[in-house]
């Protein structure tokens, strides 16, 4: 897989994967099965849950995973690697197995959003571009649905690419903001590429660019008359820009019978011009005139401006969004959680810290969904050993797993499990939907988690419960390490 200026993008790997991987080589674990886990530790912004992101771009990767000569060149001018583990280089591609939940899926720390069992070396080196991907895109879905969900039904469209962390923050970063909910994005590239789809009409330069506001109004109306949308505040949004935007409407739209048209306002009080421009707009005939603001927004602004009574009909959402200003790292790590013995037996592994929030969990895992019967609202997810199953007719009780006084008992639910396999044996078994597909299943599963769990403060916490099970070999490991109180690893 390479970019656009010829980087090999297996390469966008932190060094200590090639410094590990050349030591399992030598120390004879390259075909050592090892098991990794994805997760991340807190939502953004104190948010109640976050949108999963960034799959296909994974996928992609995992396919395309090579090293050129000129690669081996490169790590053999380091003088550190066996030649042998050089070579095997040569030939290098994914042989394991990767689950994942679904692209657009609402998901809540802590619990296994993509597992990857493979050969120890191979596992490794899929670290740093799989948590790339999936903490940038994760990132900017999770700040769209926030920003979409303030917007309360008014479309919103990403213009962020100017002030994005690079190209990829840019074009991925528009992918990720339409899976969260956005109509669409100021980003011609990712229109081109994942058909997120690209609008734009015009800058205050091509006001600046006639001999009077009016000239560049009428112009424009003349160029673009069936998608005509005035940007009305290079001067003065009510004594100028708006006037002169009703006189080009009168000019050159309404004879020939065109009534669908807009305006924009890229500066001032949104709450008090948008009221103004609404009644001079509606006064001159022109009802169906939309009403589009920019200019530094979030969902915080958003909903205030809405509760304000300002008169929009829809909001480009730059920096605060393609940057998730707010809030800008996601936080998703990659951990391992167990290891094949040479007899094949599984072996947990956990890692401990004096930060209760960074103690894994530990083993092989799988993560259920409890969906309410009558209601259909997601209850509490649940993780557990692979082995074990739910049996959904039967009551069950969840916990918080931190305040285990924290119980409530499910009687009516239905149990579904959330990762899919996406990669077998090094093959690829996943249909990756389209990408619409995947915008109309996240405001689908939006839809199951109660309106207390997305509230914007102190949101209700959504139960992520471990398995008797899982719990009990989580404390018999802890309870281990403490009684052998020493440094060596814990298994």
């Amino acid at each position: 897989m390479k970019t656009a200026n010829g980087i090999n993008l297996t390469m966008l790997c932190d060094f200590y994967e090639l410094t590990m991987g050349n030591g399992y080589w030598q120390s004879g674990m390259k075909d050592r099965i090892t098991y990794f886990d994805v997760f991340f530790r807190n939502v953004p912004d104190e948010g109640g849950y976050a949108v999963a992101a960034g799959l296909e771009q994974i996928v992609d990767y995992v396919q395309k995973l090579h090293f050129d000569e000129e690669d081996i060149e490169y790590l053999r001018g380091r003088g550190i690697f066996d030649e042998s583990f050089l070579q095997y280089l040569k030939n290098f591609r994914f042989h394991g197995d990767i689950w994942a939940v679904p692209e657009g899926t609402p998901i809540f720390p802590r619990e296994p959003v993509i597992t990857v069992r493979a050969p120890a070396i191979e596992a490794q080196l899929l670290e740093t571009y799989m948590l790339l991907e999936f903490n940038h895109q994760s990132l900017i879905a999770t700040k769209a649905s926030r920003i979409c969900r303030a917007a309360e039904g008014r479309a919103v469209l990403e213009f962020g690419s100017r002030r994005a962390q690079g190209i990829a923050g840019a074009v991925t970063g528009a992918r990720a903001a339409f899976i969260g909910g956005c109509a669409g994005t100021a980003c011609t590239v990712s229109d081109q590429i994942y058909g997120v789809p690209a609008a734009g009409t015009m800058a205050h330069s091509w006001v600046q660019m006639f001999n009077s506001e009016y000239e560049a109004f009428e112009t424009y109306c003349k160029t673009y008359p069936d998608n005509a949308v005035l940007l009305v505040d290079t001067f003065d949004t009510l004594r100028s820009g708006v006037p002169n935007a009703i006189r080009a409407f009168n000019n050159i739209l309404k004879p020939r019978g065109i009534t669908r048209c807009g305006i924009r306002l890229d500066s001032g009080d949104m709450a008090y011009l948008t009221k103004k421009a609404r009644a001079m707009l509606d006064e001159a005939g022109w009802t169906e005139c939309k009403i589009t603001v920019s200019n530094s927004l979030d969902e915080r602004l958003i909903r205030d401006l809405i509760r304000q009574g300002a008169q929009i009909d829809s909001f480009g959402v730059g920096e605060r969004l393609i940057t998730s200003k707010s809030a800008p790292v996601f936080g998703g790590v990659y951990k391992l959680c167990a290891v094949d013995a040479e007899d094949g037996t599984r072996i947990p592994k956990i890692k401990i810290s004096e930060n209760l929030g960074k103690i894994t969990n530990p083993d092989f895992k799988k993560l259920y969904r409890f969906y309410d019967r009558e209601t259909g609202k997601a209850e509490a997810d649940y993780i557990c050993l692979r082995e074990e199953t739910v049996d959904d007719t039967r009551p069950i009780t969840i916990c918080d797993p931190v305040a285990r006084w924290k119980k409530k008992t499910l009687d009516s639910y239905r149990a579904v499990e959330l990762q899919v396999p996406v990669f077998l044996n090094g093959e690829l078994v996943y249909d990756l939907p389209a990408l619409p597909d995947i915008k109309a299943y996240c405001a689908a599963q939006l839809e199951t988690l109660w309106p207390e769990v997305k509230r914007f403060n102190n949101p209700h916490e959504y139960y992520v419960d471990l398995s008797e099970n899982l719990m009990n070999l989580k404390d018999e490991m802890l309870n281990s390490f403490g009684r052998r109180n020493s440094g060596d690893a814990a298994e």
